[in-house]
């Protein structure tokens, strides 16, 4: 039998990030753009004291932002003016103990003393944790007639506020070789592969399997990377490289799953246990998103178990009532096959489109990664679809983009995006005096993740 078994079916995984995002050149070391603020004042901090203050009404200490990302315990502490709360404002707070507006009457640093609305002070709110328990929101501000902005300290104007963040490229190479006498060697058994090749000379097929193996590696790295740990310069000696200012993050770079770990979100959300309770796990997934961009069309990149589990979840409330199927919706009819499998639907404001993703069901990749750690098992990502509109500091100016999208270096001399080139003496390309072929693979390339608060990791 000469021709090979195709026995694993297509066997590569790329082609997630070409429907996802898009790729552009860049001729620097690093990628650094810039992302919007919130726009309203929210904060979370606790009461610092029931009845401090000059009126007695309490005393609210900000400890960060509503978002966790900046706080006062490990940074520089806040100031009036970089918390954004003034005197004359107006704010809600709340916890566990309930809610209460209050008047801000003078700000210090972190600590607001505020006057309540209604009630003599804050002692029925306060809590046991002691730390971020309470939100702080500001709703707006009052003024007596005639009055100037005045206050201690003196009121300021507020800056919009936004959030700078940098990636950089990583090189990934890979080759294959081959003698000259066993490329001239021609094999019984007929080959193929899937970039095309096929015939009997066998290097024909390894070289293609390089080749797509290396394609694939391109789309995971992009996945998976992580930057290096600070502090810490194991990879750095790994690599060769030297100097004192190296260790620090030189390695590396930041993939999706690991931007989405540290900027966006995460969910346990649609296990599959009943279609009932994933619609619950569901709609947890939509309050989430409803608190940060709100982008109404999504992609859902899964694995088997959830794609099954949101078919379900579908089918649930989309049943005939007289057989219990699921037919018509999709052309189907009650004398053909039923079509139980979703592509598409749509609950509340949202979009969603659904997808198998192979590289997290395939045994030679992330498959067997999940089967190993269920707990801490990738089963889906959730990406916006559409584009946003960043400031890049390189270029200078405004764009539009899709909120993931590759750079890659380039330049009128060199192009990096994917380099292919052949050394050695073997196949007519002689460049050395080494009896063999060699065929090279080369690319410099990072992931920017843009909005990673609309992304959603299903773990």
């Amino acid at each position: 039998m000469e021709a090979e078994a195709e026995v694993f079916g297509p066997r590569t995984i790329s082609g997630f990030l070409s429907q996802v995002s898009a790729e552009e050149p860049m001729t620097s070391d690093q990628v650094i753009w810039s992302e919007q603020g919130r726009l309203h004042l929210s904060y979370k901090g606790h009461i610092e004291s029931t009845t401090g203050g000059t009126l007695l009404g309490g005393q609210v200490e900000i400890e960060g932002d509503i978002d966790g990302t900046e706080t006062n315990a490990t940074g520089p502490a806040f100031s009036a003016a970089n918390h954004g709360v003034r005197v004359g404002d107006t704010i809600i707070i709340a916890n566990t103990q309930g809610v209460v507006k209050a008047y801000v009457e003078e700000v210090n640093g972190a600590v607001l003393d505020v006057a309540p609305y209604g009630v003599a002070n804050l002692a029925a709110f306060t809590t046991t944790g002691g730390t971020k328990d309470t939100t702080i929101l500001v709703y707006g501000s009052e003024f007596k007639k005639g009055d100037d902005y005045q206050g201690s300290p003196a009121r300021f104007a507020n800056e919009p506020d936004f959030k700078t963040f940098t990636n950089k490229p990583i090189i990934l190479k890979d080759y294959y070789e081959i003698s000259g006498s066993d490329a001239s060697q021609v094999g019984w058994v007929e080959v193929s592969g899937e970039e095309g090749q096929s015939g009997y000379l066998w290097y024909l097929k390894a070289e293609g399997d390089t080749r797509a193996r290396f394609a694939d590696y391109l789309e995971i790295a992009m996945m998976e990377a992580e930057l290096g740990v600070p502090g810490t310069d194991f990879v750095d000696n790994a690599l060769g490289l030297t100097g004192a200012n190296t260790a620090v993050a030189a390695t590396g770079t930041e993939g999706l799953f690991a931007a989405i770990e540290s900027r966006g979100n995460v969910t346990t959300g649609v296990t599959g246990i009943n279609p009932s309770t994933d619609f619950d796990e569901f709609d947890l997934i939509l309050a989430e998103f409803d608190k940060q961009g709100a982008i109404e069309e999504n992609m859902l990149f899964v694995n088997r178990t959830v794609s099954l589990a949101i078919d379900d979840m579908l089918a649930s409330v989309n049943r005939s009532s007289n057989t219990g199927s699921s037919y018509g919706v999709f052309n189907n009819s009650e004398s053909m096959a039923l079509n139980l499998g979703f592509e598409g639907f749509r609950r509340g404001s949202y979009d969603f489109y659904k997808s198998d993703f192979r590289y997290l069901n395939d045994k030679a990749t992330r498959g067997s990664i999940n089967d190993a750690n269920a707990a801490e098992a990738i089963r889906g990502v959730i990406i916006p679809a559409g584009v946003s509109t960043v400031y890049d500091q390189t270029l200078g100016r405004n764009l539009k983009r899709p909120f993931l999208h590759v750079r890659y270096r380039a330049s009128q001399m060199e192009d990096r995006r994917m380099k292919t080139f052949v050394t050695g003496s073997v196949g007519g390309n002689i460049t050395s005096s080494l009896d063999a072929m060699q065929i090279h693979f080369l690319s410099e390339r990072c992931l920017i993740t843009q909005g990673a608060n609309n992304f959603m990791l299903m773990k």
